[in-house]
């Protein structure tokens, strides 16, 4: 009779490797899930064929059924104002969850759309309330990344209501660049997915503010901008102008890269 555990290995070492750089890590190899756990949570995982840039995730009004996780690319959520302009809420990097929203009202009062070629895991949300008997870890990590978008939220108005100009475009790069640092990348360099238009909408402030902020950080050297690539060239000036003082995790081992 074969054995099950030998069987499963090479499936669950290649989950692990994968899910490293996924929320999906956030969830589960954290709270010391084994191999048996880890292999129900493979089983309900559906990996959707990659969003072409522009494509919706999903719409305002659609009914929740799953949450997801950005494995690659990068999402932005938005909302429609009542004459129907949309209202940036949210950019959503690899390693990130899009749908909590939805949870309790059961409908997305927000839209997702893809801002280049992303590709998300998809997590039904019935199959994962079973998991939450058999895997008992699993509620209360969901509630920490609950926590953490609430957070993020009130972070978002604190910015939008005391913070001048050029503060907010300081804290959002900071920002950027803490959470990029998180999943492994450099938090010195990244390239922005996102349009100048869509950055001023977030905080709030005029696509001609934001790239004449932009040039004038570039002036004081405090970056280099080239088309969508961001290289932070004195982050600790940018994180004192934000009120920042929690160093990116990168920049805690002196060296690019996780820590």
């Amino acid at each position: 009779m074969p054995n099950d555990a030998l069987i499963a290995r090479p499936d669950l070492a290649r989950i692990k490797v994968a899910c490293t750089n996924c929320t999906l890590y956030q969830l589960c190899l954290p709270v010391g899930m084994g191999d048996p756990e880890l292999a129900l949570l493979e089983d309900i995982i559906k990996v959707k064929r990659p969003l072409a840039r522009s494509q919706h995730l999903y719409q305002m009004g659609d009914s929740f059924t799953s949450l997801y996780a950005v494995r690659s690319g990068s999402l932005k959520t938005y909302a429609l104002t009542e004459d129907g302009r949309e209202q940036v809420t949210g950019f959503h990097l690899p390693g990130e969850l899009v749908g909590l929203d939805a949870i309790s009202s059961e409908r997305h009062h927000c839209a997702a759309r893809a801002l280049e070629t992303t590709s998300v895991c998809e997590i039904p949300f019935d199959r994962f309330e079973d998991l939450w008997v058999r895997i008992p870890s699993l509620p209360h990590q969901l509630l920490r990344v609950m926590s953490k978008e609430m957070r993020h939220d009130q972070t978002l108005l604190m910015l939008l209501g005391k913070k001048a100009a050029e503060e907010r475009l300081a804290a959002f790069l900071v920002n950027l660049a803490g959470r990029f640092g998180q999943r492994g990348f450099s938090s010195r360099e990244y390239n922005l997915s996102m349009s100048r238009n869509d950055i001023g909408n977030y905080l709030g402030l005029a696509v001609e503010t934001v790239s004449r902020l932009f040039t004038h950080f570039q002036e004081l050297n405090l970056l280099n901008v080239h088309r969508k690539s961001v290289q932070l060239l004195d982050l600790p000036a940018l994180q004192a102008l934000a009120g920042v003082s929690e160093p990116p995790p990168d920049t805690r081992a002196g060296q690019g890269g996780r820590v």
